[in-house]
């Protein structure tokens, strides 16, 4: 289980500020103001549970007792519908930070009139982004429209993220992307480039790893998925999203 933690690196760029709630939210901002450097940046609601709020800090989901004593990781469930508040708090999360981006940004493959489109977080040199790509023309078959993102893994000055920063300021984003992701080095080229914007954002919507596949909704697909089986995924999420 992924330990807790409130440092100064915790809370993200994107912040949200405290709603005004129907019960009494002292308590928990009180025990929270010790810990959060930045209390415009927590979030808290009622739940259906008697007591327990929701608690959004930066990326994470949390809950806490109303009295502010007791703080819960984990996710909550309603076993009756079979929903997943925790999954369904972070998606709205990131359905919002997702609808600020810039699709001029994008570095794109698929038909302008593909039934799905999706958001890949990738490293051109991830083995398994290497495998998706090779099968682009697989996902353009299937309906789907790849919109990939930079997460270059390894950070800010290395090699990975100096070979996608030519990606994104190549004159042909398409073919510097083939070029990369076939394990080879595209023209080198530098611009103002949204590569490390892009790389933070994935961080603070809880992207771990490479290939990270997001919908526009919110909905994380974690890895590598071959076309026919994220073609079921997207149309399994179409149709609970009455779509």
């Amino acid at each position: 289980m992924r330990s807790f933690y409130f440092g100064a690196g915790f809370v993200t760029l994107f912040g949200w500020a405290a709603v005004a709630q129907a019960v009494d939210t002292g308590a928990i901002e009180a025990r929270l103001s010790g810990l959060v450097p930045d209390m415009d940046q927590v979030s808290i609601s009622e739940t259906p549970i008697d007591g327990l709020m929701q608690v959004q800090v930066g990326s994470e989901v949390l809950y806490m007792t109303s009295d502010g004593r007791y703080l819960v990781q984990g996710r909550v469930i309603d076993m009756e519908t079979q929903t997943d508040l925790t999954d369904a708090a972070q998606s709205g999360m990131r359905r919002e930070q997702l609808a600020k981006l810039d699709s001029s940004d994008f570095v794109s493959f698929g038909n302008a009139d593909s039934e799905f489109e999706v958001l890949v977080f990738t490293d051109p040199d991830c083995g398994y982004c290497r495998r998706l790509h090779e099968q682009i023309a697989d996902y353009e078959a299937a309906g789907i429209k790849i919109h990939y993102l930079a997460f270059p893994r390894a950070g800010a000055g290395s090699a990975t993220h100096t070979k996608m920063v030519s990606v994104w300021c190549a004159d042909d984003r398409q073919g510097a992307m083939d070029i990369a992701k076939a394990g080879g080095n595209p023209p080198r080229a530098t611009c103002d480039n949204p590569v490390m914007d892009q790389y933070r954002m994935g961080q603070a919507l809880g992207v771990t790893g490479t290939p990270s596949i997001m919908t526009f909704n919110g909905d994380i697909i974690p890895g590598y998925v071959p076309a026919d089986r994220l073609r079921e995924r997207l149309d399994r999420l179409a149709a609970s999203n009455g779509q």
